[in-house]
């Protein structure tokens, strides 16, 4: 009685592999599984062997420290980096900063890239302050601070780019945010290299010497 019920099972298990593996194969296929309003890399074009492109990037309107608008039409026809900060910032931001100035100080004299680094703190990032803060980096003229409504500015990151930002209050500085840089090509399409799987990244860790040095190569492919 036992083999019979075992074969049974085995059976019922067959038949429901037979219809359901096809559909799911479908649904993956499709993208069914991860389509959502924001995002995401169902549906990345791949451009080249090491750099594809993800997705155009979200829309948003900022002002720099020195009060001119950044935004998608201002960055037309440039290559540019987004990432998301503060100048209070305790912990990551430093290294980050560090980092992005690498970045800048690489490509200082190309008047066709820019920087993006959008405050998550507004009421204490005021223009002085982002103003002040660019000239202790360092900053060249490619590098805009920005600033907008705190509501937006978290609309623009978590939503738009799908990197977190918010406000919280248990940890050191108040905020927490993405430390990654989003790298956006002259065509306004957010573009990434693979993984070691041939996996996209997305976007590139701003904490790691490593994917620093790759994005500069990126950069510089973009460029050429």
């Amino acid at each position: 009685m036992k083999n019979k019920s075992y074969i049974g099972i085995a059976f019922v298990i067959l038949i429901f592999g037979i219809w359901a593996v096809p559909k799911i194969v479908d649904r993956y296929q499709n993208s069914d599984i991860v389509k959502n309003d924001r995002l995401n890399v169902a549906n990345i074009d791949r451009e080249t062997a090491s750099i594809l492109k993800i997705g155009p990037a979200p829309k948003f309107s900022f002002k720099n420290q020195n009060e001119q608008i950044i935004d998608n039409k201002s960055l037309e026809g440039k290559i540019y980096l987004v990432e998301f900060f503060f100048t209070k910032c305790p912990t990551i931001c430093p290294v980050m900063n560090k980092n992005m100035r690498l970045i800048d100080s690489t490509f200082a004299n190309r008047k066709d890239f820019q920087i993006v680094s959008v405050s998550i703190d507004p009421e204490n990032d005021t223009f002085d302050v982002l103003k002040k803060h660019a000239e202790k980096l360092g900053a060249s003229e490619n590098w805009n601070f920005v600033r907008a409504d705190k509501a937006y500015t978290f609309e623009v990151a978590t939503r738009g780019f799908n990197l977190y930002a918010g406000q919280n209050n248990k940890v050191a500085g108040g905020f927490e945010h993405s430390g990654l840089f989003a790298l956006v090509d002259k065509n306004g399409n957010i573009k990434s290299r693979t993984d070691d799987f041939g996996n996209p990244i997305v976007y590139y860790d701003g904490l790691s010497a490593k994917a620093v040095t790759e994005l500069i190569t990126d950069i510089k492919t973009l460029l050429n």
